[in-house]
C-alpha cells in the first residue's frame, strides 16, 4: 500500500511534537537524573582515587548541589564553599579556645550556630545557604574534634578537600552536560510578568478590577519580584551573563516598584472618584483613560499624547468650570498621577525590552549593582530562628555527652542542619516532614542496596550499578516540586548510611545505628519547630505588620543628604515592602486568610504612605528655604511620629499638616516660575494622596498593627 507523502509529513510532524513534549517534561527530569548520578559517582571515583577519608561527603555535596540550571548549581557551589571555608576557621578558632573543654565548647558553637541561622534567616537565595554551611561546619569539625584537638586541623582540611571534589565535579557536569541555562529563564520570568501587569494595568484603567482583586494581584506580583531577584542572582553565574545584564535586571525590577506602586495609588484614586455619586471627574477622565488602556495593549509600546491641559481643569470640557474646589483637586491630582503612570510604566517597558538585547539600548542607564534587591527578615523571626538552632545543639549535645552514644554526634549534626535550613521556611514543620518522609522511604531501600548489591561488587564499575537505583528514586523525586524534599531525603540519607568507603565494612549494627542517630536528629529539629517558638516562623502576618510600619518610619528619618541617597531611599524602602509581602505570599499560599488580606491591604496603604514621605522630602531638600520648605518637612515629621506611634492624636496631626502644607504650597503656586510649579503640582499630588491615604484607612485599623 502507498502512502502518499502529505500523509507521511503529518506523521512526522506528529512524532516530533510527541519527542518535543517528552523532551521538555519527563525527558527534562530523566536528563536530570542523569546528570545528577553522573556528578555523583564521577565526585566517588575521584574521592577513592585520592584516598581521601569520606568519600560520602564528595558524593553527598553533588546531591546538595543537584539543582534545575547551571547557574543554580554554580551560585550554590560558589555559596556552599564559601560556607565551607568560613565554617572551618570557626571551628579550628572554637578549638583552640577551648580544647577538650566540652561545655565551653558546645556554648561556643551554640553561639555560632545562632548567629550564622540569624543569618541565614535574614538573606535570601543562596546566599542563606552560606551562613547555614557555615553554621553546621564548624559544628562537624569541632565536635568529632572534642577528644583530639589536635585531629581539628586535617579534619577542616580533610572536609574542606572532599567538598571541593564534590563541587567541581557538580560544576562541570551540570554546566557541560546538556545544560540548562537560567537565562532562558530568567527572560521567560520577565516577559511573562510584564504581560501579567499590562493586563492588569489595562483592567484598572478599563475599571474592570475590584480593590480585593487588585490586593492579591499585589501579593503575586510581590512573590514574581523575589522570583526575577531570584532568578537573576543564578543566572549571573553563567558565562552567557554579563555584568550590564546584572545592571539592567536590578533597574528593571527597581522600575517595576515604582510603577506598580504609583499604580495602586492612581487606582484608589479611580475607585474614590467613581464611588462619588453624580461626580463628573470619570467623565472627564475617560478618554485619557481609554487611550492609555489602548496604548497598553499594542505589541509595541508607545505612550499616547496627553492633553493639552493635563494639569488643570480648565479647557478639558465646559463643564470643567463647573467643579468644585474639592473636584479641581482630585482632577489635577489624577493628571499628575496619570503624567507618573505613564512616564514610569515607559521606563518599565523599555527595560524590559532591552533584557532579550545582549547589550542594553545606547544611553539606558540601569541601577547601580549596589542597589540590588535588599530582604527584610523581621528581627524577632530571625532571632527565634537562631535560639531554636542553639536549643536543638545544646539539647543533642547533652544527649551525646551524657548518654556516650557515638552515633549521637550524627544526630547532633543533623539537627543542627535542619535547624538551621529550615529557619527560612514558611513552613519549618513541613519542610521537615518531608525530609522526614524521605528518610524513612530509603531506609530499608538503603538496607537493602548495602547488604543485597553492594555487599557483591567487585569493582567500581559494579558498586556503581549496584548503588544507582535508590540515588535514581531520590533524584526522580526531587525533580517533582509536590515531593522534592522526600527525594533530597533520600539521596542523603542513601549517601550517608550506604557510604561507599575506601574500605568497605558491612556491619549491620553500625548501619542501624546510623540510621537511628539519623532519623532522630531529623525528629528532634521537628520537635524543636513545633515546641520552642512555634509562631515566630518566616510570613507571620502580625511581624510582618510590625515591621512595614518601621520600614515606613524609616522612610521619613532615614538621615538623607543628597538625591541620590533619597533615590537610594527609595529603593530600599520598595526592596524591603515588597519582600514583606514576598514572605506573607509564601506563608499564606493561594488562598490567603482574612488576616493576611488585612496586612496586605495595610502594606499598600504604608506603601503609599512612604513614597508619598520621600517624594515630599525630595521636593523639600531641591526647594529654597520658606514657608513651603517648612511645611513640607512639618508634614514628614507629623508622618513619621503617626508611624511610630499611631493613635486617634498622631493620626489627626498629620492630616492637619498635610491640609496645611498643601494650602501653603497652592498659595506659592501662582508666583513661582515653571520649574518650580512642576515641583509643587508633584507635591500637592502627594500630599492628596497621603490625605485620601490617611482616611480610607481608620485609625482602630492602624492601632491592632502598631509597631
Amino acid at each position: 500500500m502507498n502512502t502518499s507523502p502529505a500523509s507521511s509529513e503529518t506523521t512526522m510532524q506528529w512524532m516530533a511534537g510527541l519527542v518535543q513534549h517528552w523532551a521538555a517534561s519527563d525527558g527534562a527530569r530523566w536528563l536530570f537524573v542523569a546528570r545528577t548520578l553522573l556528578a555523583a559517582f564521577g565526585a566517588l571515583g575521584l574521592a577513592f582515587h585520592f584516598g581521601l577519608d569520606s568519600p560520602s561527603t564528595a558524593m553527598t555535596t553533588t546531591f546538595i548541589l543537584a539543582l534545575p540550571s547551571a547557574g543554580m548549581v554554580l551560585e550554590k557551589a560558589y555559596y556552599r564553599l564559601i560556607g565551607t571555608v568560613v565554617g572551618c576557621a570557626a571551628a579550628l578558632v572554637l578549638c583552640a579556645l577551648f580544647i577538650q573543654q566540652a561545655p565551653l565548647l558546645f556554648a561556643g558553637l551554640s553561639l555560632w550556630l545562632a548567629a550564622c541561622t540569624c543569618g541565614a534567616a535574614l538573606h535570601r537565595n543562596q546566599q542563606s545557604y552560606s551562613f547555614v554551611l557555615a553554621g553546621y561546619t564548624a559544628a562537624m569539625i569541632a565536635i568529632p574534634a572534642l577528644n583530639a584537638p589536635d585531629s581539628a586541623f586535617m579534619l577542616a582540611a580533610t572536609r574542606l578537600t572532599e567538598v571541593g571534589v564534590g563541587i567541581v565535579c557538580a560544576g562541570l557536569v551540570h554546566d557541560v552536560l546538556f545544560p540548562r541555562r537560567h537565562q532562558a529563564s530568567v527572560l521567560h520570568i520577565a516577559a511573562a510578568r510584564h504581560q501579567r501587569f499590562a493586563a492588569f494595568c489595562r483592567d484598572v484603567l478599563s475599571h474592570r478590577l475590584e480593590e480585593s482583586t487588585a490586593e492579591l494581584a499585589h501579593l503575586r506580583f510581590a512573590a514574581d519580584i523575589a522570583a526575577l531577584e531570584t532568578g537573576r542572582a543564578a543566572a549571573s553565574f553563567e558565562a552567557a551573563h554579563t555584568h550590564g545584564h546584572t545592571r539592567r535586571l536590578h533597574a528593571y525590577n527597581s522600575a517595576f516598584m515604582a510603577v506598580l506602586g504609583t499604580s495602586y495609588t492612581l487606582h484608589r484614586l479611580l475607585l474614590r472618584l467613581r464611588a462619588q455619586a453624580g461626580s463628573p471627574l470619570p467623565g472627564l477622565l475617560e478618554p485619557r483613560l481609554a487611550a492609555l488602556a489602548a496604548a497598553m495593549a499594542r505589541p509595541q509600546w508607545a505612550p499616547p499624547a496627553a492633553p493639552q491641559a493635563a494639569t488643570g481643569a480648565e479647557g478639558l470640557a465646559p463643564s470643567a468650570v463647573l467643579l468644585s474646589r474639592a473636584q479641581q483637586i482630585d482632577l489635577e491630582t489624577a493628571h499628575e498621577l496619570l503624567d507618573r503612570f505613564t512616564h514610569e510604566y515607559s521606563a518599565f517597558a523599555g527595560l524590559h525590552d532591552s533584557l532579550a538585547q545582549p547589550h542594553g539600548p545606547a544611553g539606558n542607564t540601569a541601577a547601580p549593582h549596589s542597589w540590588a534587591y535588599e530582604p527584610a527578615t523581621p528581627w524577632p523571626i530571625a532571632l527565634a530562628s537562631g535560639a531554636r538552632a542553639a536549643c536543638a545543639l545544646l539539647s543533642a549535645g547533652a544527649c551525646w555527652y551524657w548518654l556516650a552514644w557515638p552515633y549521637a554526634a550524627n544526630a547532633l549534626i543533623l539537627s543542627c542542619i535542619f535547624c538551621a535550613l529550615a529557619s527560612s521556611s514558611p513552613r519549618p514543620a513541613a519542610m521537615i516532614r518531608q525530609i522526614l518522609s524521605g528518610f524513612l522511604l530509603a531506609w530499608p531501600l538503603s538496607f537493602a542496596t548495602e547488604f543485597w548489591l553492594v555487599m557483591q561488587a567487585d569493582s567500581f564499575a559494579t558498586l556503581v550499578l549496584a548503588a544507582a537505583p535508590v540515588f535514581a528514586l531520590g533524584a526522580w523525586l526531587a525533580t517533582d516540586p509536590k515531593r522534592a524534599g522526600m527525594g533530597i531525603g533520600v539521596m542523603l540519607f542513601a549517601a550517608q548510611v550506604v557510604a561507599p568507603a575506601n574500605q568497605m565494612q558491612y556491619d549491620m549494627g553500625a548501619f542501624l545505628n546510623a540510621a537511628l542517630a539519623m532519623i532522630g536528629g531529623v525528629l528532634l529539629s521537628w520537635a524543636v519547630f513545633a515546641v520552642l517558638l512555634p509562631q515566630h516562623t518566616m510570613g507571620r502576618a502580625a511581624y510582618i505588620a510590625r515591621a512595614l510600619w518601621r520600614e515606613t518610619r524609616t522612610a521619613c528619618t532615614a538621615r538623607t543628604r543628597t538625591a541620590r541617597q533619597l533615590h537610594r531611599l527609595r529603593h530600599r524602602f520598595d526592596n524591603r515592602v515588597r519582600d514583606l509581602l514576598n514572605q506573607l505570599a509564601a506563608a499564606s499560599g493561594p488562598a490567603p486568610g482574612s488576616e493576611a488580606r488585612a496586612v496586605v491591604r495595610q502594606a499598600l496603604m504604608l506603601l503609599e504612605l512612604g513614597h508619598a514621605a520621600i517624594g515630599l522630602r525630595a521636593l523639600a531638600a531641591s526647594a529654597q528655604p520658606g514657608d513651603a520648605r517648612t511645611a513640607l518637612e512639618a508634614c514628614v515629621q507629623a508622618l513619621a511620629a503617626y508611624c511610630r506611634r499611631p493613635s486617634a492624636a498622631t493620626h489627626t496631626a498629620v492630616q492637619q499638616a498635610v491640609l496645611a502644607a498643601g494650602a501653603t504650597a497652592r498659595t506659592a503656586l501662582p508666583g513661582a516660575d515653571a520649574a518650580r510649579q512642576t515641583r509643587l503640582r508633584a507635591a500637592l499630588a502627594d500630599l492628596h494622596a497621603l490625605h485620601t491615604s490617611l482616611l480610607d484607612q481608620p485609625i482602630e485599623k492602624d492601632i491592632n498593627h502598631a509597631p
